[in-house]
């Protein structure tokens, strides 16, 4: 198939060729299943998931038996916020969270409502960024976590965690942060953090495997089990293990930690010519932060054509998403630009654009011609 030039890397990486090197004697010579502890097979299938467990503590700064290996960063969500309510089950409870998270917080809190819970949605500016005053006025004698994202799938705005972790300990709250769009790309820390959901797939990584963060030897409590059965992960997910996909994980978090800095780097100078170039055209504006956010993610509204035309002809030669969820023939437009102020029509005619380890001087060059003959064909019609 002829692809085109794929600037999507938000939605999903390319797996490494060395993730599935790493991958493939799991598939077949070394098929085992980690819990059968009593012949080789096992043994050889739980050593690969223990070293995996430890690559990725170190990427995030943990300690490997506060990895919990999930199916990925929804159910590794779904566990922390709704583990989290059971736990607390029968008292009065009120959570914290943004108007701009991801659809698999706002719809698992939508959730927690229904049974019960009270939920605050911050607003935020036209950047996107909270503020941690209104954060801070918003704690109740009942509340009992603060779920905010590292860094936004769409406009790559970057959270002061640090700032909403101290918060989070002065008031002895429960910190979850979605951290999927950020490990792997930006240093990240477990300083004040009790939960944190990632994803293999965002860091060139196998599809279908994600983790879960739970801090230990704290006095706050961990969530209880959504999945049960065998006891698995330390009673918190049962369920055999996906051993193959849990070795690339923790393959692509080595080679992260390896080449994360550089390729931060380079790849942002690449977005920012991208940017700049869009950004010339009339009519053209960045959702979000100027220096705030990740350093491979642009989002840029564009005036004046229609989106869901827009979006399928700049797709033809460039693979890039709008952000929005499209559930009918019109999409519709991101509630994180939404959120931001943004009208529904420019919401719409809005592109993320997502780079990433592929993506070169000649990919951008080819975009940059390419979105541009699309927004003046558009605006002659």
């Amino acid at each position: 198939m002829n692809y085109p030039e794929y600037l999507d890397y938000n939605a999903t990486t390319p797996c490494d060729e060395e993730v599935i090197a790493a991958m493939i004697p799991y598939l077949g010579t070394h098929f085992g299943n980690a819990s059968s502890k009593n012949h080789p097979y096992g043994w050889m299938a739980e050593q690969a998931v223990e070293e995996a467990r430890a690559s990725l503590a170190g990427l995030i700064g943990a300690q490997p038996k506060e990895i919990i290996f999930t199916s990925g960063a929804t159910e590794s969500l779904n566990l922390a916020i709704k583990g989290v309510f059971e736990r607390y089950q029968g008292q009065k409870q009120h959570y914290i969270t943004c108007q701009t998270e991801h659809k698999a917080v706002l719809d698992t809190f939508a959730q927690l409502e229904q049974a019960g819970a009270e939920v605050t949605y911050l607003p935020v500016n036209s950047v996107g960024e909270i503020d941690l005053n209104e954060l801070e006025s918003q704690v109740r004698d009942h509340t009992k976590m603060i779920c905010l994202m590292w860094a936004n799938n769409e406009t790559g705005l970057i959270h002061p965690i640090a700032e909403i972790a101290q918060l989070a300990e002065k008031h002895q709250l429960i910190f979850l942060t979605d951290a999927v769009q950020a490990v792997g790309k930006i240093p990240v820390h477990t300083q004040g953090i009790h939960l944190m959901a990632f994803s293999a797939h965002k860091l060139y990584g196998p599809k279908g495997v994600g983790a879960l963060y739970i801090r230990h030897n704290h006095p706050l409590p961990k969530p209880m089990a959504q999945m049960h059965g065998g006891g698995h992960e330390k009673g918190f997910r049962s369920g055999t293990l996906n051993v193959p996909a849990i070795v690339g994980f923790g393959k692509a978090a080595r080679l992260r930690m390896q080449t994360m800095e550089s390729e931060s780097l380079r790849i942002g100078i690449l977005r920012d010519i991208l940017e700049s170039q869009l950004l010339s055209l009339p009519g053209v504006r960045r959702n979000g932060s100027l220096d705030n956010r990740l350093s491979h993610v642009s989002n840029l509204a564009f005036d004046g054509v229609e989106g869901e035309e827009l979006l399928q002809r700049v797709n033809l030669k460039v693979a890039v998403s709008s952000g929005s969820a499209c559930s009918s023939i019109s999409p519709k437009p991101s509630h994180v630009l939404q959120a931001m102020g943004l009208s529904a029509d420019l919401g719409r005619a809005s592109i993320r654009f997502s780079l990433g380890k592929n993506t070169s001087t000649e990919s951008i060059d080819h975009a940059i011609s390419w979105v541009k003959l699309v927004i003046e064909q558009l605006r002659q019609t």
